[in-house]
């Protein structure tokens, strides 16, 4: 793998508010996040400027019952007729859709073009969400055993706890330090800390005259199963990501057009895509995902960096476990090791190594066609400075984790202000 034949820049990036949005449309939550990149572009983008769309969307044709929905998400921003392809990479869609707006403008095909995602969930039941997200697991062999992707995480958080000793605490200390990060993100759909939600439930039970159980803290009041009951042992309902609508775009531009958009781009220096043995029960190690390890392994050597040198990481934490194996996947850490240095602190926004200072899918949500493209977002803000109070000091270099079902895609990107 060699360098990009173009240097390619983030010039703009913004999405939509996360959450359950019953009044909207898929199409209207991708106007808003639209709306949101053009106006973090510094010296501003005009739509005729724009040359082609990229969207990753896993399955608008179940959740919202709309096909062939690139064109129409083209139009509702003002981008037609210009063309519009769609990807489907199960939650890693828009992670595949940066890739390929990427090769897009290195290429030469395109100087400007806008890399976008969406995923409206909430209009079916659970039930249903349930069913849709199972798709991207094998239909043939896992589906029709009753397998889930909770019961498919779950698989493979009890496979780590028995090979590396891995514990229920750690997984819990994931979910918390999120919650932390996520109270801080205006656009995340859980703001809140688990603390807070803890006090919330003691209030309302004395409000109701109802017995308070004595938990002494956060730990406590994750391992009680009232609150938090399981889903999947050994994971409960707080190590799960929401179901969840949104959208998020990024523009990408050339390197010798960037200064006209902005004076501080974001240089997309790395990219590495992996496809390995897309279904779990076919792999001989179920502890690790192969196909984030190739990615990871192809976009360090394009972009001449190693794991230390990562300053700020969004990684795929569809599940508190998906954390723990992406911190080892990416080198952070060696296997093994992922959950002792959650416990240890080192992943808080304050540690040695910050990862999802977004709040990550479990606070910020998982709209799954979008979290690829809303975890460039983060990186952005946090390499331009502009990430507020969960901002980290002095980070110039920025990675992206987007995986698909349980592992059989990986997109990742590195990223130097």
């Amino acid at each position: 793998m060699g360098k990009l034949a173009r240097g390619i820049a983030v010039v703009g990036a913004g999405m939509s508010k996360f959450g359950a949005f019953p009044d909207k449309t898929g199409r209207e939550l991708m106007v808003e996040a639209y709306i949101d990149a053009r106006n973090s572009v510094d010296n501003g983008i005009d739509n005729k400027d724009v040359e082609a769309m990229f969207l990753g969307n896993f399955s608008s044709d179940i959740f919202e019952g709309q096909g062939h929905n690139g064109p129409l998400m083209a139009d509702w921003v003002g981008l037609t007729p210009k063309p519009v392809t769609r990807t489907e990479g199960a939650c890693a869609s828009s992670g595949v859709a940066l890739r390929a707006g990427i090769m897009a403008v290195a290429s030469g095909l395109h100087d400007v073009v806008c890399v976008s995602g969406m995923e409206k969930m909430t209009d079916l039941p659970t039930a249903r969400v349930t069913d849709a997200l199972a798709a991207a697991s094998d239909v043939s062999y896992e589906l029709p055993v009753g397998a889930t992707f909770p019961g498919l995480y779950a698989t493979i958080a009890t496979a780590h706890m028995k090979k590396y000793g891995t514990t229920i605490k750690q997984l819990r200390m994931i979910g918390i330090k999120n919650h932390n990060n996520g109270k801080l993100n205006s656009k995340a759909q859980f703001p809140v800390t688990i603390r807070e939600l803890m006090e919330k439930r003691i209030a309302k039970l004395k409000e109701k005259g109802e017995a308070v159980p004595s938990w002494k803290d956060e730990l406590d009041f994750l391992e009680d199963p009232q609150s938090n009951p399981v889903v999947a042992w050994p994971l409960r309902l707080y190590d799960c990501s929401p179901i969840t609508d949104g959208a998020a775009v990024i523009f990408l531009a050339a390197e010798e057009v960037a200064k006209k958009y902005t004076d501080t781009p974001l240089h997309i220096i790395g990219t590495g895509q992996g496809s390995v043995q897309p279904a779990l029960h076919d792999r001989a190690d179920i502890t690790t995902i192969l196909a984030a390890r190739e990615a990871s392994k192809e976009a360090y050597k394009m972009a001449g960096v190693k794991p230390e040198d990562i300053q700020v990481a969004e990684v795929h934490d569809c599940f508190t476990i998906a954390e723990i194996i992406a911190t080892e996947d990416l080198g952070f850490f060696k296997p093994g090791e992922g959950g002792k240095a959650a416990e240890e602190g080192i992943t808080t926004r304050d540690g040695e190594k910050p990862i999802n200072t977004s709040g990550g899918l479990k606070s910020k949500g998982h709209p799954v066609g979008a979290s690829g493209a809303a975890q460039v977002v983060e990186i952005w803000k946090q390499l331009r400075g502009e990430a507020g109070p969960r901002q980290v000091p002095g980070v110039e270099l920025g990675l992206t984790h987007n995986v698909g079902g349980t592992g059989g895609t990986c997109a990742v990107h590195i990223y130097r202000r």
